[in-house]
């Protein structure tokens, strides 16, 4: 069952690659990216399937193609494979939100060939997706769900060609609801760990926080695998952010032979202690 769902997955999902960092290590490991997280996020999760009256009632007197409170426009993207006819039907918006950094799969579409892409979100090149969400190949319906400034929102299904219906999957703001979260302290939500999970496998960014909310540990696991470069940081009490060690994994999930090796390390001041040589 888990392979026929990994499967379905790879239909349906817009295909990425992972992107590699194969540009050499900084003599600094001081970071200045703006977009790395240096404290843990406030996860909140509620249930997408549970809607109170005062929502209930909102969704009445929601106008035409406003979401969230926020105005969309709505297209559609059609694509002629293999004698079939797929459409993506879709809303977008040009308001000007900050992409969360915790998040790896941003949804947006790129203006100028009209291509919904996940990575790299550009506002000069294209607009957030934000809104109700359906594909089609022909007249049966395979996907649909909800975007919320690009991330996945509430309730996800999949069904095969004949409508009936083979997955149904939970997001919140695009953290897969099945997420692991361990925390310091559960009461005052003092995050430790957070895991992604899709499909009881782990997919998307991982992020360990030391206790004072700085960022200890960044990667990407995809299909249960580590991938790309994991990053460990020192607590610096969050005076800075200064790299500890970078460690290489598989650019793909599954590649055979491939051993991770560590590929740079730094001490507390951010200076270039070892780098691997090439």
């Amino acid at each position: 069952m888990k392979l026929v769902k990994l499967i379905i997955l790879a239909i349906f999902l817009f295909p990425y690659t992972v992107h590699s960092q194969n540009n050499e290590p900084d003599s600094s490991g001081i970071v200045n990216h703006s977009l790395l997280p240096t404290t843990a996020p406030t996860l909140l999760f509620k249930d997408p399937d549970e809607t109170s009256k005062a929502d209930k009632k909102k969704k009445k007197k929601k106008k035409k193609n406003i979401y969230f409170g926020e105005k969309t426009k709505k297209t559609y993207i059609r694509q002629t494979l293999r004698n079939q006819t797929h459409f993506v039907f879709f809303h977008y918006t040009a308001a000007k939100k900050t992409v969360d950094p915790y998040i790896r799969d941003v949804y947006w579409v790129e203006t100028k060939d009209k291509t919904i892409r996940n990575r790299d979100f550009d506002p000069s090149k294209g607009y957030l997706l934000h809104g109700p969400y359906e594909k089609r190949v022909d007249d049966v319906l395979v996907e649909s769900g909800m975007y919320y400034y690009g991330t996945k929102h509430g309730r996800w299904m999949k069904y095969d060609a004949k409508n009936i219906l083979q997955d149904k999957s939970h997001f919140s703001e695009g953290w897969p609801k099945a997420s692991r979260v361990s925390y310091y302290n559960r009461a005052d939500r003092k995050i430790e760990m957070v895991t992604p999970i899709e499909y009881e496998l782990e997919e998307g960014n991982f992020f360990h926080f030391y206790e004072d909310g700085q960022i200890a540990v960044t990667g990407e696991y995809h299909y249960g695998e580590k991938v790309g470069l994991w990053t460990e940081y020192w607590n610096t009490k969050n005076n800075k952010t200064i790299k500890k060690r970078e460690i290489q994994y598989q650019e793909n999930p599954y590649s055979k032979n491939f051993v991770p090796y560590i590929r740079a390390e730094w001490d507390k001041d951010g200076n270039l202690v070892y780098k691997k040589e090439s």
